[in-house]
C-alpha cells in the first residue's frame, strides 16, 4: 500500500519537473533519517550485504526514472500494467528457482496477485501516436529493474538490519547526481513540487523497510508478488484525490487483490 502511495506522489511531481530530478531528490531527502534509523536498529552489514544493497539502489533508481518518465507521457494504460506485472514475475521466477516452492494455496494466491496487478493498473484509453507505441519496451525494462530491486534486497541477511537500504540509497543518489551532471540538468525542482517529492521519498523508504523485513523472513516467490500489488493504492488515491472513475475490470482486479492477500497470508 505504501509503495503505491509513493508512486502517486512521484507521478504528480513528475508532471512539473523532470522524472530524473524527482527520482534523485526523493532518494536524497530521506538519507539522513534512514542512516539514523539504521544506527538505532543496529545490525552488522557485511560486504555482501553492501553489494546487494548497492545493486538494489542502482536498479531501483534506473527503474524509477524510466517509470516516472513513461507515466508523464500520458500512456499510463500501457505502462502501469506492464511494469507492475513484470516487477512481480521476475522475482517470482527467481524465488521459485532459488527457494523451496510454496504450497498450492499460496501459489494460487500469487497467480491471483499477478492477474490483479494487470487489471487494477488499467486506465482509460491512451494516445496511439508514434511515441506511445515505443513505450512498452521501456516499461518492460522498468519492471525488470524493479524485480531486480526486490531480488537484491531479498538476498541480504537479516543480521544486516536496515543497512542494505542505506547502501541502496547512497548508491542511487551517487548515480543520480552523476546522471544529472552528465545531462546538465539542474537539481532544484519547482518549489511547489517539493511536498510531493518529500512525500514520495518518505513513503518509498517506508515501503522499502516493510519489504526488507518481509523478504528477510518470508519466501521471495510470495513476498514480491504481494508487494507488486502497489498499483492498488495508486488507483485508490487517483479515485479519491483526482476523482478518476474505476473501470469494471479494475473493480474485478481489486477483488482479486483482496483474495490474493487472504490466500497468501493464510499460508504463513
Amino acid at each position: 500500500m505504501v509503495y503505491g502511495s509513493a508512486d502517486y506522489c512521484g507521478g504528480v511531481a513528475s508532471r512539473k519537473s523532470p522524472a530524473v530530478v524527482v527520482s534523485v531528490q526523493s532518494q536524497m531527502v530521506v538519507v539522513p533519517v534512514l542512516v539514523l534509523a539504521a544506527l538505532l536498529a543496529g545490525g552488522t552489514s557485511t560486504p555482501g550485504d553492501a553489494g546487494w544493497g548497492a545493486l538494489a539502489g542502482a536498479a531501483g533508481l534506473a527503474g524509477l526514472v524510466l517509470f516516472y518518465r513513461d507515466l508523464s507521457s500520458g500512456a499510463m494504460a500501457v505502462i502501469a500494467p506492464i511494469t507492475a506485472v513484470i516487477a512481480a514475475l521476475v522475482p517470482l521466477a527467481a524465488g521459485l528457482a532459488l527457494e523451496r516452492w510454496p504450497g498450492t494455496v499460496a501459489l494460487i494466491g500469487v497467480s491471483f496477485a499477478v492477474v490483479a496487478i494487470g487489471l487494477v493498473s488499467l486506465a482509460p484509453g491512451h494516445s496511439r501516436d508514434q511515441r506511445t507505441r515505443k513505450l512498452p519496451g521501456s516499461a518492460i525494462v522498468a519492471g525488470a529493474l524493479f524485480g531486480l530491486f526486490f531480488i537484491a534486497l531479498d538476498r541480504t541477511s537479516p543480521e544486516a538490519g536496515m543497512w542494505p537500504l542505506v547502501w541502496a540509497r547512497l548508491t542511487a543518489v551517487a548515480l543520480g547526481l552523476a546522471v544529472l551532471m552528465r545531462l546538465r540538468i539542474g537539481l532544484t525542482p519547482d518549489r511547489f513540487v517539493w511536498p510531493w517529492i518529500v512525500g514520495a521519498g518518505v513513503l518509498d523508504v517506508s515501503a522499502n523497510v516493510c519489504y526488507l523485513l518481509a523478504a528477510q523472513s518470508g519466501a521471495l516467490s510470495i513476498v514480491a508478488p504481494v508487494a507488486g500489488l502497489y498499483p492498488v493504492s495508486t488507483v485508490l488515491l487517483a479515485l479519491i484525490v483526482d476523482r478518476e472513475r474505476l473501470r469494471p475490470l479494475q473493480v474485478v482486479g481489486l477483488g482479486l487483490a483482496a483474495t490474493a492477500l487472504v490466500l497468501t497470508s493464510s499460508t504463513g
